[in-house]
């Protein structure tokens, strides 16, 4: 029987509308905004799929999420963890009460058999998590910086990113899609 290979998965997680809480949405658009990414590399906004991204973790080993961390510390601040990390219950794995846990859902595809192994997650404590598109300044100046954590974790697996041709899109805090 032929293994399936499995492909490298970029997820972006959060509430666009809840400012901060779109941190990994806005990462993730910025990232497809400015860079070519080969078939090996899932990248989504995920948004707040909760049980619905369970198809793209079964499709992906590693999974690199970025997302917000509902931790103690300074707005902005940049956390990495590992999927150990969570399961010993060192942060919380999602921001509002009405989320499906990034646990339960990684337990829903283990129970197919298709569990990622590799999840890392890079993560910034919200500033402000009031109705708004935009980012607060502090959080809006990580997007490039965990962006390029990003690119530099795909080139330590081995993948080659390619620049998009023309002046490159900044990240102005807004949406860009």
């Amino acid at each position: 029987m032929k293994t399936r290979v499995k492909k490298i998965g970029i997820f972006g997680i959060g509430n666009l509308i809840l400012r901060d809480e779109g941190f990994g949405v806005h990462t993730v658009q910025y990232l497809e905004n400015n860079y070519h990414f080969p078939d090996t590399v899932e990248i989504h906004d995920i948004g707040t799929a909760g049980i619905y991204m369970s198809p793209f973790l079964e499709e992906c080993d590693p999974v690199l999420i970025i997302d917000v961390v509902d931790i103690a510390g300074e707005p902005g601040s940049f956390h990495y963890y590992t999927l150990a990390d969570v399961k010993a219950g060192n942060f919380q794995t999602r921001m509002s009460p009405h989320q499906l846990g990034l646990l339960e859902i990684l337990e829903i595809c283990k129970l197919r058999d298709a569990s990622p192994e590799a999840v890392e997650f890079y993560t910034v404590i919200p500033k402000e998590l009031t109705e708004s598109i935009e980012l607060s300044d502090v959080v809006a100046g990580r997007v490039v910086e965990v962006a390029d954590m990003i690119l530099g974790r795909l080139a330590e697996l081995g993948v080659e990113v390619k620049k998009k041709q023309g002046p490159a899109t900044a990240y102005s805090g807004n949406v860009t899609k």
